[in-house]
Protein backbone atom coordinates (compact mmCIF):
# COMPACT_ATOMS: atom_id res chain seq x y z
CA UNK A 1 0.00 0.00 0.00
CA UNK A 2 1.31 3.46 -0.97
CA UNK A 3 1.71 6.05 1.78
CA UNK A 4 -1.11 8.55 1.36
CA UNK A 5 -1.75 11.89 3.05
CA UNK A 6 -3.69 11.21 6.27
CA UNK A 7 -7.00 12.57 4.93
CA UNK A 8 -6.68 10.51 1.75
CA UNK A 9 -5.89 7.40 3.79
CA UNK A 10 -9.10 7.87 5.78
CA UNK A 11 -11.08 8.26 2.56
CA UNK A 12 -9.41 5.24 0.95
CA UNK A 13 -10.23 3.08 3.97
CA UNK A 14 -13.87 4.23 4.02
CA UNK A 15 -14.71 3.67 0.35
CA UNK A 16 -16.09 0.21 -0.40
CA UNK A 17 -14.53 -1.87 -3.13
CA UNK A 18 -15.80 -2.12 -6.66
CA UNK A 19 -17.56 1.25 -6.67
CA UNK A 20 -17.51 4.19 -9.09
CA UNK A 21 -15.64 7.25 -7.78
CA UNK A 22 -15.00 10.76 -9.09
CA UNK A 23 -12.03 12.47 -7.45
CA UNK A 24 -12.45 16.22 -7.99
CA UNK A 25 -9.12 18.02 -7.70
CA UNK A 26 -7.38 14.65 -7.84
CA UNK A 27 -3.86 16.08 -8.10
CA UNK A 28 -1.36 13.45 -9.24
CA UNK A 29 -3.92 10.67 -8.73
CA UNK A 30 -2.40 9.10 -5.60
CA UNK A 31 -5.81 8.30 -4.09
CA UNK A 32 -7.21 7.04 -7.38
CA UNK A 33 -4.23 4.73 -7.87
CA UNK A 34 -4.65 3.37 -4.35
CA UNK A 35 -8.36 2.74 -4.83
CA UNK A 36 -7.82 1.08 -8.20
CA UNK A 37 -5.01 -1.18 -6.95
CA UNK A 38 -6.46 -2.29 -3.61
CA UNK A 39 -10.23 -1.89 -3.91
CA UNK A 40 -10.79 -2.39 -7.65
CA UNK A 41 -12.59 0.94 -7.81
CA UNK A 42 -13.52 2.52 -11.14
CA UNK A 43 -11.86 5.85 -10.31
CA UNK A 44 -12.04 8.93 -12.52
CA UNK A 45 -10.42 12.29 -11.88
CA UNK A 46 -11.03 15.96 -12.58
CA UNK A 47 -8.02 18.24 -12.19
CA UNK A 48 -7.15 21.78 -13.25
CA UNK A 49 -3.33 21.55 -13.08
CA UNK A 50 -1.73 20.23 -16.29
CA UNK A 51 1.41 18.85 -14.60
CA UNK A 52 -0.72 16.91 -12.09
CA UNK A 53 -2.89 15.55 -14.91
CA UNK A 54 0.21 14.34 -16.74
CA UNK A 55 1.50 12.64 -13.58
CA UNK A 56 -1.84 10.89 -13.09
CA UNK A 57 -2.13 9.83 -16.71
CA UNK A 58 1.43 8.46 -16.61
CA UNK A 59 0.06 5.96 -14.05
CA UNK A 60 -2.68 4.95 -16.48
CA UNK A 61 -5.37 6.84 -14.58
CA UNK A 62 -8.43 8.35 -16.22
CA UNK A 63 -8.20 12.10 -15.57
CA UNK A 64 -9.61 15.03 -17.49
CA UNK A 65 -8.71 18.67 -17.21
CA UNK A 66 -11.48 20.70 -15.68
CA UNK A 67 -12.53 23.21 -13.08
CA UNK A 68 -14.85 22.18 -10.24
CA UNK A 69 -16.47 25.60 -10.38
CA UNK A 70 -17.82 25.00 -13.88
CA UNK A 71 -17.26 21.49 -15.14
CA UNK A 72 -19.12 19.38 -12.57
CA UNK A 73 -22.32 20.48 -14.33
CA UNK A 74 -21.25 18.37 -17.32
CA UNK A 75 -21.56 15.12 -15.37
CA UNK A 76 -24.94 13.35 -15.39
CA UNK A 77 -26.98 12.73 -12.24
CA UNK A 78 -25.87 9.65 -10.27
CA UNK A 79 -22.89 8.98 -12.55
CA UNK A 80 -20.82 7.81 -9.55
CA UNK A 81 -21.28 6.10 -6.19
CA UNK A 82 -18.93 8.55 -4.42
CA UNK A 83 -17.50 11.96 -5.20
CA UNK A 84 -14.37 13.20 -3.44
CA UNK A 85 -13.30 16.80 -2.88
CA UNK A 86 -10.14 16.75 -0.79
CA UNK A 87 -8.45 20.00 0.27
CA UNK A 88 -10.19 21.79 -2.58
CA UNK A 89 -13.42 23.19 -1.08
CA UNK A 90 -11.74 26.35 0.21
CA UNK A 91 -10.35 27.10 -3.26
CA UNK A 92 -13.69 27.04 -5.06
CA UNK A 93 -15.66 30.13 -6.01
CA UNK A 94 -18.95 28.94 -4.51
CA UNK A 95 -18.35 26.03 -2.11
CA UNK A 96 -22.09 25.64 -1.48
CA UNK A 97 -22.80 25.05 -5.18
CA UNK A 98 -19.86 22.67 -5.54
CA UNK A 99 -21.15 20.57 -2.61
CA UNK A 100 -24.61 20.45 -4.23
CA UNK A 101 -23.06 19.35 -7.53
CA UNK A 102 -21.09 16.60 -5.79
CA UNK A 103 -24.30 15.22 -4.31
CA UNK A 104 -26.09 15.46 -7.64
CA UNK A 105 -23.53 13.31 -9.43
CA UNK A 106 -23.11 10.87 -6.51
CA UNK A 107 -25.37 10.05 -3.54
CA UNK A 108 -22.39 10.36 -1.17
CA UNK A 109 -19.35 12.60 -1.09
CA UNK A 110 -16.18 12.97 0.94
CA UNK A 111 -15.20 16.58 1.59
CA UNK A 112 -12.01 17.48 3.43
CA UNK A 113 -10.54 20.88 4.21
CA UNK A 114 -8.11 22.67 6.52
CA UNK A 115 -9.90 24.10 9.55
CA UNK A 116 -9.25 27.83 9.68
CA UNK A 117 -10.45 27.92 13.31
CA UNK A 118 -7.59 25.73 14.55
CA UNK A 119 -6.00 27.18 17.68
CA UNK A 120 -2.68 27.92 15.94
CA UNK A 121 -4.49 29.95 13.28
CA UNK A 122 -6.41 31.81 15.98
CA UNK A 123 -3.24 32.52 17.97
CA UNK A 124 -1.37 33.75 14.92
CA UNK A 125 -4.14 36.22 14.18
CA UNK A 126 -4.43 37.26 17.82
CA UNK A 127 -0.73 37.71 18.59
CA UNK A 128 0.71 38.67 15.22
CA UNK A 129 -2.27 40.21 13.49
CA UNK A 130 -1.35 38.31 10.32
CA UNK A 131 -2.75 35.45 8.33
CA UNK A 132 -0.91 32.36 9.54
CA UNK A 133 1.48 30.12 7.68
CA UNK A 134 1.14 26.56 9.01
CA UNK A 135 1.92 23.01 7.90
CA UNK A 136 -1.47 22.73 6.17
CA UNK A 137 -1.54 26.37 5.07
CA UNK A 138 2.10 26.66 3.98
CA UNK A 139 2.05 29.83 1.88
CA UNK A 140 1.60 33.54 2.52
CA UNK A 141 -1.85 35.07 2.15
CA UNK A 142 -0.99 36.61 -1.23
CA UNK A 143 0.14 33.26 -2.70
CA UNK A 144 -2.57 30.98 -1.35
CA UNK A 145 -5.20 29.41 -3.59
CA UNK A 146 -7.61 29.56 -0.63
CA UNK A 147 -10.39 32.06 -1.22
CA UNK A 148 -12.85 30.88 1.45
CA UNK A 149 -11.64 30.35 5.00
CA UNK A 150 -13.93 27.54 6.12
CA UNK A 151 -14.13 26.14 9.64
CA UNK A 152 -15.60 22.94 11.01
CA UNK A 153 -18.54 24.93 12.40
CA UNK A 154 -19.08 26.74 9.08
CA UNK A 155 -19.23 23.45 7.18
CA UNK A 156 -21.61 21.89 9.72
CA UNK A 157 -23.88 24.94 9.36
CA UNK A 158 -23.79 24.73 5.55
CA UNK A 159 -24.80 21.07 5.36
CA UNK A 160 -27.48 21.54 8.02
CA UNK A 161 -28.98 24.51 6.16
CA UNK A 162 -29.00 22.56 2.88
CA UNK A 163 -30.57 19.44 4.41
CA UNK A 164 -27.44 17.40 3.75
CA UNK A 165 -26.81 14.47 6.05
CA UNK A 166 -23.40 13.93 7.67
CA UNK A 167 -22.85 10.18 7.79
CA UNK A 168 -19.43 10.36 9.39
CA UNK A 169 -16.72 12.87 10.24
CA UNK A 170 -13.04 12.55 11.09
CA UNK A 171 -10.85 15.26 12.57
CA UNK A 172 -7.06 15.35 12.51
CA UNK A 173 -4.65 17.21 14.74
CA UNK A 174 -1.37 16.76 12.97
CA UNK A 175 -1.70 13.24 11.62
CA UNK A 176 -3.64 11.94 14.65
CA UNK A 177 -7.39 11.80 15.21
CA UNK A 178 -8.97 14.28 17.60
CA UNK A 179 -12.43 14.17 19.14
CA UNK A 180 -15.59 15.64 17.69
CA UNK A 181 -16.08 17.71 20.83
CA UNK A 182 -12.73 19.46 20.39
CA UNK A 183 -12.78 19.61 16.58
CA UNK A 184 -13.66 23.28 16.28
CA UNK A 185 -10.39 24.46 17.81
CA UNK A 186 -8.15 21.36 17.87
CA UNK A 187 -8.61 19.91 14.39
CA UNK A 188 -6.19 21.13 11.76
CA UNK A 189 -8.06 19.15 9.15
CA UNK A 190 -11.63 17.84 8.82
CA UNK A 191 -13.00 15.04 6.63
CA UNK A 192 -16.76 14.65 6.20
CA UNK A 193 -18.73 11.88 4.51
CA UNK A 194 -21.95 13.56 3.45
CA UNK A 195 -25.07 12.24 1.76
CA UNK A 196 -28.27 13.51 0.27
CA UNK A 197 -30.81 14.38 2.99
Amino acid sequence: MTKLRPDLEIIANAIPGRTRVLDVGCGDGALMAELRAHKYVDARGLEIDVAAIEAAMAQGLSVVQGDANRDLADYPDDAFDYAILSQTLQTTERPDRVVEELLRIAPRAFVSFPNFAHWRVRMSLLWNGRMPVTRLLPVAWYETPNIHHVTVSDFRDLVRARGIRVERAWYLSGDRPTSDAAATWRAEHAIFLIARG
